[in-house]
């Protein structure tokens, strides 16, 4: 199964193309495309091609990338949550994404924590960002309870956007 993180409710493992249908629905999720933006996945064979061109292949170049979120006690997969490594930035940087239906249980918070507890003690980072758009209180908010402090403003190098950074220090 591949697990990377495990936490009292949750498992994080890696992606794999069988994960394909769980991915097309979140990707496609209102909040996803408002606030991450809209990748133009619409089948389950472009939904496997995107695990396979951006996590997997982070995995393999990296060592680090998304993690599927399962719910232990089921295997209900829930979302994503991980570290990725992206050119514009000098650390690493904290993402993730609940499917709306598990929004309010803590679940985020869970994940995110877990993953920055596996940076710092298993990968040795010393520091890890994460950042949101303008407008999104509510991972704005998870980055806060974290325990990041916001940086300001930088641009999203792809698209030139502003985006709002994040970052911990860790010991």
């Amino acid at each position: 199964m591949n697990i990377v993180i495990e936490t009292e409710r949750l498992v994080l493992r890696y992606l794999t193309p069988e994960d394909a249908e769980f991915i097309l629905e979140l990707l496609n999720e209102p909040d996803w495309i408002k606030y991450i933006g809209d990748r133009g996945i619409r089948t389950v064979e472009a939904a496997k091609q995107y695990i396979v061109e951006g996590p997997m292949a982070m995995y393999k170049e990296h060592g680090i990338g998304l993690y599927l979120i399962e719910i232990k006690a089921s295997g209900k997969p829930i979302g994503l949550c991980g570290l990725l490594h992206r050119d514009f930035l000098k650390d690493v940087d904290l993402g993730f994404a609940l499917h709306s239906n598990y929004w309010g249980e803590g679940y985020a918070y869970e994940a995110a924590k877990a993953t920055l507890a596996y940076g710092a003690d298993d990968l040795g980072y010393r520091r890890i960002v994460g950042f949101t758009s303008l407008d999104n209180e509510k991972s704005a908010n998870l980055l806060r309870k974290l325990g990041m402090k916001d940086e300001g403003t930088i641009k999203y190098a792809s698209t030139a956007e502003d985006v709002r950074l994040f970052a911990k220090e860790l010991q």
